[in-house]
């Protein structure tokens, strides 16, 4: 999840986040077991086929992600590496899923604002508030504080298992303005191939993203193979409590840590305890997680989407609001990053479709 300074994006908008809110106005938006290695939806029969990248075009990036995986896996090789040290981190937003026009964890925030509004009568006039009801999102930017206060108190104050429940409540009936499906419907199928074939060879896969591990771990094993242990994420403070005499755990209105830039090289450091080997990601939020892993003295792969598919997804990079790929692409360009185009390496975008 990566915006354009997104280390303030749960305590406070900053005038670029501000900017992502017009950008929404202009968009005209108004399984598995608990095993490391499961398969995700979609990629386990992939996997079982003869190519078990089956929705990569036959091209230099497919070439690439194979021999790699066909050299570290190789006993013998000069380039194997031990499976305990296979490690493969993924970005989520805009890598394994889509992310446009909004993050889709800042479109659940909102509607938790919404929903909330009617337990909250101090907030009748509040001008945020009225700007989101009625949808002026040119408004809306204007009121930058008072909105992020909106959203502080309405995702705060539960318990974690509620505010779980109201993830998992909104996946099921929450559905992306342009496409019409469901959010967690919106993966990338080569990904879950890929996620898979990894798997399938002794990788463990984990997601590194901006976005917070409460909004991710609900349902990262049920779409992508990959368990809450293996998700890391942003967080927000968690206070421990006995309430009705009941050990409970209460979310607060405050930031813990952000996985976002140079955060990721620290939570993969303080969560997995091991440089990875693979890193992919597709904006400049993830620059330093790729500069990481192509720092290791063994072999790695780094590897970044570029979203140049307009008629299938989005088209967009150096000049987005949201997932903006300027610098990492610049640094793909000359430490020789594998760079995947979205429009001609992926034959399919998501699941289900005939593209």
């Amino acid at each position: 999840m990566q915006l354009h300074t997104r280390r303030k994006w749960l305590t406070r908008l900053s005038t670029s986040a501000g900017a992502v809110l017009v950008s929404l106005c202009f968009a005209g938006c108004a399984g598995p077991s608990a095993s490391s290695t499961a398969a995700a939806p979609g990629a386990a029969a992939a996997a079982s086929t003869t190519d078990s990248l089956p929705s990569w075009r036959d091209g230099a990036a497919k070439q690439t992600i194979r021999k790699f995986v066909a050299d570290v896996t190789q006993e013998g090789s000069p380039s194997f590496v031990p499976p305990d040290e296979r490690i493969a981190v993924f970005d989520n937003d805009g890598t394994l899923w889509s992310e446009q026009p909004l993050y889709f964890q800042f479109v659940f925030m909102l509607d938790r604002v919404k929903a909330a509004a009617p337990s909250h009568p101090e907030w009748k006039n509040n001008p945020a508030l009225k700007a989101l009801v009625a949808k002026d999102y040119g408004a809306l930017a204007s009121q930058q504080k008072e909105l992020m206060q909106l959203i502080a108190v309405a995702n705060s104050g539960m318990s974690v298992d509620d505010y779980d429940k109201t993830i998992r409540d909104w996946l099921a009936t929450a559905q992306h303005p342009k496409f019409k499906r469901p959010y967690t419907e919106l993966v990338y199928q080569p990904q879950l191939e890929l996620l898979a074939y990894l798997r399938a060879n002794g990788f463990k896969t984990f997601i590194v993203s901006g976005g917070t591990i409460e909004f991710m771990r609900p349902w990262a094993e049920k779409v992508y193979g990959i368990p809450p242990e293996q998700v890391i994420g942003s967080s927000q403070v968690v206070k421990y409590e006995l309430l009705n005499g009941k050990p409970t755990l209460v979310r607060m209105p405050k930031l813990d840590f952000v996985d976002d830039g140079p955060g990721k090289p620290v939570g993969i450091y303080r969560n997995i305890g091991r440089k990875p080997i693979l890193a992919f990601g597709n904006s400049d939020g993830d620059l330093q997680m790729l500069q990481y892993t192509a720092a290791g003295t063994g072999p790695h792969l780094a590897l970044l989407v570029h979203h140049d598919d307009a008629t299938r997804e989005f088209a967009y990079d150096r000049q987005s609001k949201i997932g903006k790929l300027d610098k990492a692409w610049d640094e793909a360009v000359t430490d020789g990053w594998t760079v995947v185009s979205m429009k001609d390496d992926w034959q399919t975008i998501y699941p289900g479709t005939k593209q």
